[in-house]
């Protein structure tokens, strides 16, 4: 990647210290990255989740900018009227939707599909630590398939949810996947974002060392995994163009892959799986990785 670290740094900090998140937690990461990305121009819609609670006690705010805290499925309409009202008055301000994944793939989803549908000028950003971990870690329909959680005891049964190519069917102008894990990417796909007039989805991994149950000192390293083991791909889709992050194109070649047991392994939330579901979860990988290769092909 091509962004420099001085440039990183003399970007706004979208997060305070002091906040009320865990030990290691993934959100104020991808926050403090979020400022760095887009600087200070920006308003965040925060729909209910982990950083709802993060941010702390009205009238004060961990997070460096102005924020609007809403219910899990009013985030996209309260982002569009913002964009439009900031646009009368001739403002050029960012309008953020900053949701989590059991408020984009489940409770939101209805909303988010018809700003997508409209084509709002907003940019959406899920946070996904892939069950409702503010709520006490309940499956959502991003749990991947096999992990354990407190309403999926015994490992989920289905699959995970894929987001961002629901988001590509939507025919929006661009879509992007991202890991706390890799910085760099995540940040520069922001500020391709902020360039684009219309709908922006960009779907963060954010791994919760207490809901995926590892040391939270090794946030960074598992969210690294997730991308190296091609768990988790990181691409861009930029006006009906798909294009493959450098940190993910070894994933097109099934020989170079790193073995997901690698990703699992460190996780207690995969403790109970067995072989054969292992290999369920490594079909799937190659599925979603076949799907965009065949996106590719037909470019």
């Amino acid at each position: 990647m091509s962004l420099g670290l001085r440039e990183i740094l003399n970007k706004h900090n979208g997060i305070l210290s002091g906040t009320s998140a865990c030990p290691g937690c993934p959100e104020n990461m991808a926050m403090r990255m979020l400022g760095m990305g887009l600087g200070k121009d920006m308003v965040l819609v925060v729909v209910a989740g982990c950083s709802s609670v993060i941010q702390g006690n009205a009238p004060y705010n961990a997070y460096n900018l102005p924020t609007v805290n809403v219910a899990f499925a009013a985030g996209p309409a309260t982002a569009a009227g913002l964009a439009r009202a900031y646009k009368q008055r001739g403002k050029n301000v960012t309008v953020v939707v900053w949701a989590g994944d059991g408020g984009s793939a489940d409770i939101g989803f209805a909303s988010l599909s018809g700003a997508a549908e409209r084509n709002d000028n907003i940019l959406y950003l899920t946070v996904d630590n892939e069950a409702y971990m503010n709520s006490g870690g309940q499956r959502s329909g991003s749990t991947p398939f096999g992990a354990i959680t407190t309403t999926t005891p015994e490992g989920k049964k289905e699959n995970k949810k894929n987001l961002p190519l629901l988001m590509i069917a939507h025919n929006v102008p661009y879509v992007a996947t991202a890991s706390v894990g890799y910085p760099h990417d995540y940040i520069e796909k922001l500020k391709k974002a902020k360039q684009v007039e219309g709908f922006k989805y960009i779907h963060v991994l954010t791994p919760d060392p207490y809901g995926w149950l590892f040391d939270p000192s090794k946030t960074a390293e598992v969210a690294k995994l997730a991308v190296q083991t091609c768990y988790w791909p990181l691409f861009e889709y930029y006006n009906g163009k798909l294009s493959i992050s450098s940190e993910s194109l070894h994933c097109l070649d099934r020989r170079t892959r790193r073995p997901i047991r690698d990703f699992l392994s460190v996780q207690g939330r995969f403790k109970r799986l067995t072989e054969d579901q292992i290999k369920i979860l490594e079909q799937y990988i190659d599925n979603v990785w076949e799907k965009l290769k065949s996106m590719l092909d037909n470019q």
